[in-house]
């Protein structure tokens, strides 16, 4: 729904974009714009063309929605955090939550038509279209090879939960219809992400 609303917006002011002058400071104001949809407030500290992108550096404000208490142990966490080196224990927790995340997936697409196997052909093109790179997208394959089941969400981790919740939406959304197994699956993530919200 909030695609539909915002998009001709955003049809407008890359037309606006394509034709101004001041291309840089409107740009930055799209960019401002585009992500105070969200609630977020940004400031473009540094625009870069590079090729076919353009390098943008931000600072970014508190979401409205971000409670204070938790915007604070952001900050916190940010400045305790150090540079990490990958390492092999690194590498294998990033396989785990890949692991996790594609059963996860799956688990979202066998719930949509619990009766019918997938055309993988046809849901590699709708789950590229969510921009999932060529890894999880085969680590989502393997997982629809066996039935998955509602426990595997309720153990993933919550950071794992917060990446997929929006994955998982859009999935379910595919066929314009939410089954009450999506619906379970996307209570259950929500309350990893969030366990004090009430559903």
């Amino acid at each position: 729904m909030l695609s539909q609303i915002v998009r001709p917006l955003v049809d407008t002011q890359v037309r606006l974009l394509a034709n101004s002058q001041a291309t840089k400071k409107t740009f930055a104001q799209i960019i401002a714009s585009w992500l105070g949809y969200l609630g977020v407030h940004t400031e473009v500290t540094q625009l870069i063309p590079n090729s076919d992108r353009i390098c943008v550096s931000l600072t970014v404000g508190k979401p409205e929605s971000c409670a204070q208490k938790d915007w604070q142990k952001i900050l916190n966490n940010l400045a305790n955090s150090q540079i990490e080196t990958p390492s092999v224990q690194s590498e294998e927790m990033e396989m785990a939550k890949l692991i996790q995340l594609s059963k996860l997936l799956a688990y979202i697409i066998q719930s949509g038509s619990p009766e019918t196997k997938p055309d993988w052909a046809i849901l590699e093109q709708q789950l590229g279209n969510l921009n999932l790179d060529s890894i999880t997208l085969q680590a989502v394959q393997s997982a629809l090879k066996v039935p998955q089941i509602l426990s595997s969400v309720e153990k993933i981790d919550p950071d794992i939960a917060a990446r997929a919740f929006p994955l998982a939406v859009k999935i379910a959304w595919m066929d314009d219809k939410v089954t009450t197994q999506e619906s379970e699956a996307l209570k259950t993530l929500l309350s990893l992400i969030a366990p004090d919200l009430k559903i």
